[in-house]
């Protein structure tokens, strides 16, 4: 006997049975028939030599030899289970996928990201930057494990957020304010950096066309300055090459956004120390944490 190996699922119905005293209810847990259940205990019985199961009352109840056997079952059958979660959770952990705004995947970013890698050498990181709408999207289908995105106040409860206010900007050098159309430098269509300017400018009646569209944080920056264009962006992103523009510029004072970090669940240890480190760089770049 010290040489049989039992099979696993037999345990698992023999527990079953015990446990629920009849067939029927054993079956429903284990997801199997009746007589399968039944066929699985007579199996584990001959396999063993011996009367698990008393089956001659109205009941279910182990014989000596099946409560011996029914203590080591629920043992071996949770460590099972425990090495099933953990290899999981180690594949889990193996890798994070972060999805983040541009103007975040830069310096800003790649300091904390460094700062985790040498703390977990053994953990891969997959970083995607891109549009905020598009992040978003991206996350409920399940593609990251956490993204930060810029949102208006309110859009989805996250794990924090931070206030992100809005500026118009021109060039300081090359002023480009007074033009009519009004030229403005913005990122791609879906944007809310890109939504927030043109409603802004049409509610106003203000005549504008496209100058200059780049998917690139530092691209758009720099037009600004040359004096290709106006543009929004926040605030904290302003270049000692800008100006500001303002109310006495005919330029109305847009809503703030915010940014915030939402995070997949279940999330491993591993994510929610990176969510962590993220949440510090945050409030340092944007100011107090709320939500």
């Amino acid at each position: 006997m010290s040489q049989t190996m039992i099979d696993p699922v037999l345990l698992k119905s023999f527990v079953a049975v015990l446990e629920s005293g009849s067939f029927t209810r054993a079956g429903e847990r284990v997801h199997l028939s009746q007589s399968t259940v039944s066929q699985q205990l007579k199996r584990l019985e001959e396999q063993l030599g011996c009367e698990l199961i008393d089956r001659s009352g109205r009941y279910m109840v182990a014989t000596e030899h099946g409560e011996r056997l029914l203590g080591y079952a629920r043992r071996l059958l949770g460590l099972m289970e425990e090495t099933v979660e953990q290899l999981r959770e180690a594949h889990a952990e193996s890798e994070v996928r972060i999805g983040v705004p541009e103007d975040f995947a830069s310096d800003a970013l790649t300091p904390a990201l460094a700062a985790f890698a040498r703390a977990h050498p053994a953990i891969r990181l997959e970083v995607t930057s891109g549009l905020s709408n598009t992040l978003w999207r991206q996350f409920q289908a399940g593609d990251y494990d956490l993204v930060l995105v810029k949102q208006r106040p309110g859009h989805a409860q996250g794990l924090a957020a931070w206030p992100e206010p809005l500026a118009w900007l021109d060039s300081l050098a090359e002023p480009t304010h007074a033009r009519d159309p009004l030229p403005l430098v913005v990122f791609p269509p879906g944007g809310l950096y890109r939504d927030e300017l043109i409603h802004s400018l049409e509610s106003a009646g203000r005549r504008w066309r496209i100058a200059y569209t780049s998917g690139s944080l530092a691209s758009i920056r720099s037009a600004v300055a040359d004096g290709l264009g106006v543009s929004v962006l926040p605030s904290r992103l302003a270049l000692p090459g800008h100006r500001r523009l303002d109310e006495a510029d005919g330029f109305a004072a847009l809503p703030s956004l915010e940014l915030a970090l939402h995070l997949a669940e279940p999330a491993p240890r591993r994510v929610r120390e990176l969510a962590g480190r993220l949440m510090t760089l945050c409030a340092e770049a944007t100011g107090p944490v709320h939500g």
